[in-house]
């Protein structure tokens, strides 16, 4: 059997060790996350059910009678105290539009995207 030359050997164990901490740290940092998220999802499900914002799904039904196309993505933000749900929709065309709707009020607030008119129900 063929013996590592001692300069490869110094190389490995340091490396070894490395990526099993970074592992570790990685680890650790990813394990809290999810609980985060889930207390986030808590709050959010809390204040939909005390009426101090509207349900998810009143504002796509009231965005899905206007607008034309498929959900696909939804973000709720917090900018400046003001509560907002951030939805994507893919458009007939293939066009991505996003739409910015006030999460207290179901007001749309705005729009951003190309070929905005092409989503728009007649």
């Amino acid at each position: 059997m063929k013996s590592l030359p001692c300069y490869l050997f110094k190389l490995v164990i340091p490396t070894s060790a490395f990526i099993a901490v970074a592992f570790v740290a990685a680890l650790c940092f990813f394990a809290a996350a999810p609980a985060s998220a889930d207390d986030d999802w808590r709050k959010l499900h809390e204040e939909v059910q005390a009426g101090r914002i509207k349900p998810l799904g009143d504002i796509l039904d009231s965005l899905l009678r206007d607008w034309e196309g498929q959900v696909i993505d939804v973000d709720f933000e917090e900018d400046d105290g003001r509560r907002l749900y951030e939805i994507e929709l893919l458009g007939p065309e293939g066009q991505v539009v996003e739409f910015e709707v006030d999460a207290v009020t179901g007001e749309l607030i705005g729009i951003e995207g190309n070929d905005i008119n092409g989503m728009k129900r007649q």
